[in-house]
């Protein structure tokens, strides 16, 4: 079960011009790539989360860069790319009580959707999404994407 977790960064940071040059900067010359990311901002502050192929290098390069950066545990999920994919993953969760607390999504090079998911529950949530043959994606297949 553990394998099916994905391990996401999450950094806070000023809303203003530069930061993400930074820090995709940082993760240029730490050989770090970006799979996946999302930004919320909060007035002049914004939180960035994000799925890197090294997870533990990534927290490291930020943390040494002054960033305050921590680590969640996330769920990957491959969807069908097509009207319902969502709403059949969503509808799994919400009948077994697991809230989806944020979720962010984007396409595959195979055509494929992939949704991180941030839940109440992540081994309710793996167990269930596997019982209804809902394929989870790990850390190996985030490398490949």
């Amino acid at each position: 079960m553990e394998n099916r977790i994905i391990k996401q960064i999450s950094l806070f940071s000023e809303n203003k011009p530069g930061r993400l040059a930074n820090i995709a900067d940082k993760f240029r010359d730490a050989g770090v790539n970006i799979r996946a990311f999302t930004i919320a901002e909060a007035g002049d502050f914004g939180i960035i989360r994000m799925v890197v192929d090294k997870p533990d290098l990534a927290h490291e390069v930020l943390h040494d860069t002054g960033f305050t950066v921590s680590e969640t545990n996330v769920l990957g999920v491959a969807m069908e790319d097509v009207p319902g994919g969502l709403a059949k993953i969503a509808d799994v969760l919400g009948k077994e009580n697991i809230n989806i607390d944020y979720a962010y999504a984007f396409v595959t090079k195979t055509e494929k959707a992939l949704l991180i998911l941030r839940v109440n529950d992540i081994k309710a949530a793996i167990s269930v999404l596997e019982r209804n043959s809902i394929k989870l994606i790990d850390m190996q297949d985030i490398k490949d994407i």
